[in-house]
């Protein structure tokens, strides 16, 4: 059967089952449960009975906890400054987010040494590797936390 919008609402309205009602509705005594054993009982969980113990306890859970107000951290190469900063320009987080490098929610950015950089370049308050503050400074760049 394809599913179009006119045949969608077939079997939606169909009314729950109404068990334990009475010997007269078809459903009483033992109210469609059967006679005897656990899953007859009351209070039995809905885990012992369809086999979703098993797919719960599968399942594999988030551990540990994060931080709501831990910062995100933007990572940038020096390879992309290379790219998109001209010599002798200011790398901030300003800058970066104006040249769309880092999506707005970053609440600082990081500077690692992928890449090679050829100009010489101002960078203000970005964290940064060793390395890729040793190849900025060799070039004759400034570092202002």
């Amino acid at each position: 059967m394809d599913i179009k919008l006119h045949n969608l609402s077939k079997g939606l309205n169909k009314s729950a089952k109404r068990v334990g009602r009475g010997n007269a509705s078809g459903h009483g005594t033992t109210a469609t449960r059967g006679t005897k054993g656990q899953k007859a009982r009351s209070g039995v969980s809905g885990l012992k009975l369809k086999g979703m113990r098993h797919i719960i306890l599968s399942t594999p859970k988030l551990k540990g906890f994060r931080s709501y107000h831990a910062g995100k951290v933007g990572v940038v190469t020096l390879e992309i400054l290379n790219r998109y900063y001209k010599d002798g320009e200011v790398v901030s987080l300003e800058t970066l987010l104006k040249k769309k490098i880092c999506k707005a929610p970053q609440n600082s950015v990081k500077i690692i040494s992928r890449g090679e950089l050829t100009k010489k370049l101002e960078v203000k308050g970005c964290k940064m590797s060793v390395s890729a503050k040793a190849k900025i400074e060799s070039l004759g760049g400034k570092i202002v936390e």
